[in-house]
Order: structure tokens, then sequence, then C-alpha cells
């Protein structure tokens, strides 16, 4: 391999430790879809427009919103699959 290639790799590699949402060659379709669904539901609480959005649409209070956001980050796509052997 050139050494511009193996600069790139290193680099990927580094920006895959740093950032967990970001994948690598063993992320499943599962792991991808609940670093979204996390990412999106943080930046939702993050963000207090949306989150107040999200409240008056639901009917709800923003506090409970946020709750129940928080809640659903522990498994937000349900239980891990199980793994093969």
């Amino acid at each position: 391999m050139s050494s511009a290639v193996m600069n790139v790799n290193a680099q990927l590699e580094h920006l895959q430790s740093k950032h967990v949402g970001t994948g690598h060659a063993d992320t499943n379709k599962f792991e991808w879809a609940v670093n979204q669904h996390r990412d999106t539901y943080a930046s939702i609480i993050g963000h207090s427009s949306m989150l107040a959005y999200t409240a008056v649409a639901e009917n709800e209070s923003i506090g409970r919103k946020k709750f129940e956001m928080i809640e659903k980050m522990l498994q937000p796509c349900g239980p891990p699959v199980a793994k093969e052997d």
C-alpha cells in the first residue's frame, strides 16, 4: 500500500475510535440503527426548540417528552439481536 492510502486508513480509524456513530467494518444493521436513533433523540433533547415542538405536537409537557426520549435511548430498536458464534 502507498503511504497516502495508509494515512487515510489511519485517519479513518482515529475518527471511528473518537466517534462511535461513524461505524466500522464490523458494525451490523442493528447497531447502526441504534446509533441513529440515539443520535436523533440526543439532538432533539439538546435543541430546546425541537423538544418544545415535539411536546406541542404530541400534547405533552416538555419534561415528559424529555423523560420519554431518555428512556427510549436505552433500547431504541428493541432488544439486541442474538450474536452468531
